[in-house]
């Protein structure tokens, strides 16, 4: 998935050879990998490894889990509520209107407060009778108002006005019961975070504890266009499809070129994939792959890169003199941030940042990019939405039991895979708000595959354009009736043969021209269908 989606924003990249230091080693590498000996430990390192399979392994598909002893020491459960969350690339934002969101369950206004020249994260609710004040106004003064009954609240989530209370009777705005919960929130990455717990005590929070810092998304030389998208299904599935890319060549044949293999086995041109795993612990795993580097930092981060991460340069070897003088050319990022909204919801949060072809990002419109990008979604969007259901059936801890995964192509997986079960027995920490075993009901397909409220009414570049193009779209069919009827009514005296089918002309391609228009809209911003038999 990632090596597709950042074809869509990008010059194609001469893949970096590097040797790997950390290699997979197979005693018979024609026998089934245990999805539970692709991690081994050694010393205080990890790598990716297959032991010997017994002939039990070798006759079954169902794999038991190994010991404990395979993590890293230690066996401290995730806390789903002591990290920072992303919610919405800022420029996704207006500052004119509340905006509401979810994350974990928690139904948050994200709005801009003028007074202290900050976003503000709060509770969805106003306190007087529980309606949502994302669906309220700024008001004159820079407060948030809910315009169910015009209580208004400030950037701390004082309230500041009561129509309602008498002026000479006691202040009730100011009762605690009255306030709004604020979460603790930061800009980084020109990403809005928050953090889940309103809790005063963590108020500064920010001090001691940061959102994951990724140094190319602060770095001046690199091009960052990003993208968010709402998806019909769960954060677990989300992220194990972002770390596969054996899947690419398959799941989105045809929307995107990439290097082919010398001898091609079928028409995609599928191959086998060298992912070395290192370190898994509760923050996450980083790895090795042919093209570069990965990490998981959890719970939302996935990045994959030219290059290590500052902290994890030294598990590596410097590359050849050669690779340096191409690393220094041409760096590229994929960064995917993986957001959980609720069981069978969770929100993608994308960027490619790069060094090279910078030009472009600064010429081409953002939503121009969208338009590939969200095709890839689409295409192994339903193939994900009904996997989800069928892991659900077979039971989230069970999934390497219920998954045969012979080859190394799947070690990110795997290893994402142990970290949740390990980690967060299998499920996100929705504190009683679900039921984990209820998914919501599939939709029909056009509605599955939605992209105006899943993307478009989310995305500034792509909204402004869907009103432009639907503007145009009518100046269009306006001009076409306009010659027709300035043709009809001028004298065959006044307008020659040729002016005349010169006009008839020009009517006729502009009716055409608002037709495919209209389809254009339609398959950008609205619905797109992948059918793969057809491709």
């Amino acid at each position: 998935m990632e090596a597709a989606l950042a074809a869509c924003a990008l010059p194609s990249l001469r893949i970096l050879k590097t040797k790997p230091r950390f290699r997979c080693s197979f005693s018979n590498p024609r026998l089934p990998i245990s999805p539970n000996s692709l991690i081994i430990r050694k010393s205080t390192r990890f790598t990716t490894a297959v032991s010997s399979p017994t002939s039990s392994t070798a006759t079954s598909t169902n794999f038991l889990p190994e010991s404990e002893t395979l993590f890293e020491s230690g066996s401290d459960k995730f806390d789903w509520y002591a990290n920072w969350y992303p919610v919405m690339p800022i420029c996704d934002l207006d500052k004119k209107v509340p905006h509401g969101k979810k994350v974990m369950g928690i139904d948050l206004v994200v709005w801009w407060d003028r007074n202290e020249k900050q976003w503000k994260v709060m509770d969805d609710t106003c306190p007087h009778r529980l309606a949502p004040l994302s669906d309220g106004r700024i008001d004159q003064w820079g407060r948030l108002q809910c315009v169910y009954h015009g209580w208004c609240f400030n950037g701390s989530g004082d309230c500041k006005l009561i129509p309602q209370a008498p002026p000479d009777g006691p202040p009730v705005h100011t009762f605690k019961q009255a306030c709004v919960a604020v979460y603790p929130s930061t800009v980084q990455h020109e990403i809005i975070w928050f953090w889940p717990n309103s809790d005063p005590m963590y108020k500064n929070i920010i001090e001691t504890n940061k959102p994951p810092y990724i140094p190319e998304l602060e770095d001046p030389s690199f091009t960052k266009l990003m993208g968010n998208r709402d998806i019909p299904y769960g954060y677990d599935v989300l992220v194990e499809n972002l770390m596969d890319p054996a899947h690419v060549p398959y799941a989105h044949y045809g929307l995107m070129r990439f290097p082919k293999p010398k001898e091609k086995i079928d028409r995609e041109g599928g191959k086998p994939l060298e992912i070395n795993v290192k370190k898994l612990d509760s923050k996450g795993f980083f790895s090795k792959q042919e093209w570069g580097f990965s990490n998981f930092i959890a719970p939302c981060v996935y990045r994959s890169s030219t290059d290590p991460l500052p902290e994890q340069q030294h598990e590596y070897p410097a590359p050849a003199a050669s690779d340096k003088a191409a690393l220094s050319k041409r760096r590229l990022s994929l960064i995917f941030i993986c957001i959980p909204v609720s069981p069978g919801r969770s929100r993608l949060i994308w960027t490619f940042p790069r060094n090279f072809g910078v030009f472009i990002d600064k010429i081409v419109p953002r939503w121009v990019f969208h338009i590939g990008q969200n095709t890839i979604l689409d295409s192994d969007l339903h193939l994900l939405h009904v996997e989800e259901r069928k892991i659900l059936e077979r039971g989230p801890k069970n999934w390497q039991k219920a998954c045969f995964i012979p080859t190394k192509s799947d070690a990110n997986v795997v290893t994402f895979r142990r970290w949740f079960n390990k980690y967060s027995e299998a499920q996100v920490d929705w504190r009683g708000k679900f039921d984990p075993s209820l998914l919501p009901p599939t939709p029909p397909r056009e509605q599955l595959f939605d992209r105006y409220w899943s993307h478009v009414e989310n995305c500034s570049s792509c909204k402004k354009a869907h009103k432009y193009l639907n503007a145009l779209e009518v100046i269009l069919q306006i001009a076409s009736v306009a010659m027709i009827g300035v043709m009809a009514m001028m004298k065959q005296t006044t307008m020659s043969n040729v002016a005349r089918i010169a006009v008839l002309v020009a009517a006729v391609l502009s009716f055409a021209a608002s037709k495919w228009l209209s389809h254009f809209i339609y398959k950008t911003f609205h619905y797109h269908d992948y059918n793969h038999a057809l491709v």
